[in-house]
């Protein structure tokens, strides 16, 4: 099968984790690539081990019209990207009980589910006029499959993000450009450092980076990282809901914003 290449990319939440960890290997595989997220200094350093070869930007994922702006002026610089990569995300645990908490899901809709429509949606004339193969990428999550207990704003939002991405791969089928979902499962990572529970299959940023460049350029729709974590929660779910339920609920849960060990979520108002 032959494999892609892709030397134009924007990729957002470059700031660590895996959005850090496929920056570095597109960088240096002498990509151009748009670097997208809020910490300013550590685009920076990203981009200087790439000069001329990389902007910085700092929009609020969940902003259209800054978004906007950013696609206008990346493609202005550097013409239209054939990668495009929606990969900020937050995670935090849930608790519906508690009234304070539907500020957070109501950020976490933002960031991680509308933020991948705003990523795509001013790249996407552009590209469609190209009539030139090229790729779109969500960040999904295995978390998406299914309902986990204290976690269901996260769930939630990756949930409706593998179903956005079903529903914009079907539109775009009579055109070169393809989307791919990710579903990664533990990532080793600021957002599973404060995790108490079991993360089997625990995958390393660089090499999810580079299992995930290598399932695009391959043409993969579906990419599950790392695979065997998917065959696990396959399983699992195989089981009567309330045999997984009760297993699940044996767990620690998620720390809730606030609580020791929480995840930060930007622009998160309570």
């Amino acid at each position: 099968m032959s494999t892609r290449t892709f030397n134009n990319v924007v990729l957002t939440g470059a700031c660590g984790g895996l959005g850090q960890a496929l920056a570095r290997v597109l960088l240096a595989g002498g990509a151009r690539v748009a670097l997208v997220g809020l910490n300013r200094s550590a685009l920076q350093d990203l981009a200087a081990t790439a000069p001329g070869r990389c902007a910085v930007y700092t929009p609020d994922v969940s902003d259209a019209a800054a978004m906007a702006a950013m696609a206008q002026d990346w493609m202005g610089h550097f013409g239209t990207p054939n990668l495009v990569i929606a990969n900020a995300g937050v995670a935090g645990g849930f608790d519906t009980a508690q009234p304070g908490d539907l500020a957070v899901m109501r950020r976490m809709l933002e960031i991680n589910l509308l933020g991948v429509a705003t990523t795509f949606a001013p790249f996407l004339p552009a590209m469609q006029a190209a009539q030139q193969p090229a790729a779109l990428v969500g960040v999904a999550s295995i978390a998406g499959w299914r309902g986990l207990p204290g976690n269901g704003a996260y769930c939630a939002s990756k949930a409706g993000l593998i179903a956005y991405l079903q529903s914009l791969r079907a539109e775009l089928r009579p055109t070169p450009l393809t989307v791919h979902t990710v579903s990664p499962g533990y990532l080793r990572t600021a957002l599973t450092a404060g995790n108490r529970f079991a993360m089997p299959g625990l995958l390393e940023p660089d090499a999810a980076a580079r299992a995930l460049l290598a399932g695009v350029a391959a043409g993969r729709e579906h990419i599950v990282l790392p695979r065997r974590t998917g065959w696990l929660a396959r399983a699992l779910m195989c089981l009567p809901a309330r045999w997984h339920d009760g297993l699940l609920l044996k767990q620690p849960r998620k720390p809730r914003p606030g609580e020791a060990g929480a995840t930060h979520i930007p622009g998160l108002k309570k």
